[in-house]
């Protein structure tokens, strides 16, 4: 194994572990644990430069190689799809932190322990973007999932938030079970462990034997495997936990599953299937046309019914996620490759991308008007921009681009997954039909709260009593207005977010 490291390529990494150190040598000290946080955003910046001078090494006098870096015998790749969702992970657990810093100050909670958890969490995620073999991957993703279990009953007085990371906790390691199972057969199988090494083994397999995929254990070593992912994902009909964590876990914890823990899932995916898997697109193509299908599905009707607007965002995640594996799954199962899978690709990533920040946004928002109401109940919210302009605006903003309302980012999104669903023939047009049909649905509840908003009247219980306070705290404001501006600008602008995703096609040359 090749033990030479590339300590330029692995700087974000080893800046966010002294991160995470700094964070529990700063909580020992006898200052104010607000800078616990300080120290995170710090190390948070910090980690991210990194990734543009890997991004754009052409025009740096000391970057000698701009080839992909590969590490550990194969099992750590850094290229430019790894550099892309590193910078995705960095950019949103920030706005996490953000968010997380004045709601931590308003309640009794351990900051330094918090913050050292979810730069954990944040380090495995990192990590997973270049994990290209079953160790390194599986590691990784435990690494992402262990501290959100603890994170989801951060509100230890709260029964809620107790059962919240119960449940999280029994799904999580009920997952861990069957992803390590499905690795260990697959691992059994073929004899390696790097995603490169399984894919030549299959197809060294399939040239001996023109049967070998059709081998059972094989086939479900693979579906196993995914298995394992779809659960990390929420996808239905492994959803079941989503909810009741989601409402249960502490808001900025629900915004962050909702977005990071969920796109580490997306990125394992993405990486085993088109890594490992590639020559068995019949066995796991199919299968995932139908968790797409059956997550927007299920995902948006379950949240028509939601009063409590976390609950509401929480199976709009799941909707939101068959969007995301909506052009995977049809591609693949559509057996296309070249431009049109690259295409796909593109679409699935470029949705990733402007879903983190409009998601983050809309949690953002739903943490500031409940500070100032004292509710998430969607009734609640009626007349908001009577005496919150602001944040009335904001929901406008946010709920309208999960919608895919022009001129915000999430037309974009919306966009380039139909171009790509039409673009792959009759899997993908059929998908494209339930994706529309799922699309009216979501606006109808994401419109529901901009109209609570702006034209019901003001309920007569909800700033009676005790005064509110209409303070929004600064890290609060920071982390709306950055998720607005980008949401804004890459709605008006797409080519702004399109060049990442452009970037990452690469990954899939040769498919």
């Amino acid at each position: 194994m090749n033990v030479s490291l590339d300590f330029h390529a692995l700087l974000p990494e080893l800046l966010l572990t002294a991160t995470v150190l700094g964070v529990l040598i700063v909580d020992l000290l006898p200052v104010r644990k607000q800078w616990t946080a300080v120290v995170g955003l710090v190390g948070l910046f910090a980690a991210f430069v990194p990734l543009l001078t890997l991004g754009f090494c052409d025009s740096l006098a000391f970057c000698e190689e701009t080839a992909v870096r590969s590490m550990f015998g194969g099992s750590y790749v850094i290229d430019t799809f790894s550099l892309v969702l590193k910078g995705l992970f960095l950019a949103s657990a920030f706005l996490a932190v953000l968010i997380s810093a004045g709601y931590l100050e308003r309640g009794r909670f351990w900051e330094g322990e918090y913050y050292f958890l979810l730069l954990c969490s944040v380090l495995g995620a990192v990590v997973m973007a270049s994990s290209r073999g079953l160790v390194t991957m599986f590691v990784a993703l435990e690494l992402v999932t262990g501290p959100t279990f603890l994170l989801a009953g951060w509100r230890k007085g709260n029964a809620r938030s107790n059962e919240a990371a119960l449940k999280f906790f029994i799904v999580g390691v009920l997952s861990a079970s069957v992803l390590l199972f499905g690795m260990s057969l697959v691992y059994g199988t073929t004899g390696e462990l790097t995603f490169s090494g399984i894919r030549e083994a299959i197809v060294g397999f399939e040239l001996a034997d023109p049967g070998f995929s059709d081998l059972p254990l094989l086939n479900i070593a693979v579906l196993f495997t995914l298995l394992g992912f779809a659960f990390k994902i929420a996808a239905v009909p492994f959803h079941f936990w989503t909810p009741d964590t989601y409402e249960g876990a502490p808001t900025p914890v629900t915004a962050y599953l909702s977005v990071v823990s969920k796109a580490a899932g997306f990125v394992g995916l993405l990486v085993v299937s088109y890594q490992a898997f590639a020559t068995l697109r019949s066995i796991w193509g199919p299968a995932l046309w139908i968790l797409a299908a059956a997550s927007m599905t299920i995902g948006n009707l379950s949240a028509l019914r939601q009063d409590n607007i976390v609950r509401m965002l929480g199976y709009s995640s799941i909707a939101q996620g068959g969007f995301i594996l909506a052009p995977f799954g049809a591609a693949v199962s559509s057996g296309v490759t070249g431009a049109q899978l690259e295409d796909a690709f593109f679409a699935t990533v470029t949705y990733l991308l402007i879903y983190a920040f409009m998601n983050l946004g809309a949690f953002a928002v739903v943490i500031a008007t409940a500070k100032r109401i004292g509710s998430v109940d969607v009734n609640d919210w009626g007349g908001l921009y009577q005496y919150a302009p602001g944040l009335a605006g904001l929901t406008m903003i946010f709920f309208f681009s999960l919608a895919g309302i022009p001129p915000l980012a999430g037309w974009f999104a919306k966009l380039v997954m139909f171009r790509s669903l039409i673009g792959v023939g009759n899997w993908g047009i059929a998908l494209a039909v339930i994706a529309a049909v799922n699309s009216v649905v979501a606006f109808v509840y994401y419109a529901r709260v901009v109209k609570a908003a702006w034209f019901d009247p003001v309920p007569e219980d909800v700033l009676t009593g005790e005064a509110r306070s209409a303070y929004v705290a600064p890290t609060l404001g920071l982390a709306m207005g950055i998720a607005a501006a980008v949401v804004v600008v890459v709605g008006i602008f797409p080519a702004v977010l399109s060049e990442l995703g452009e970037m990452t096609k690469v990954f899939v040359a040769g498919f």
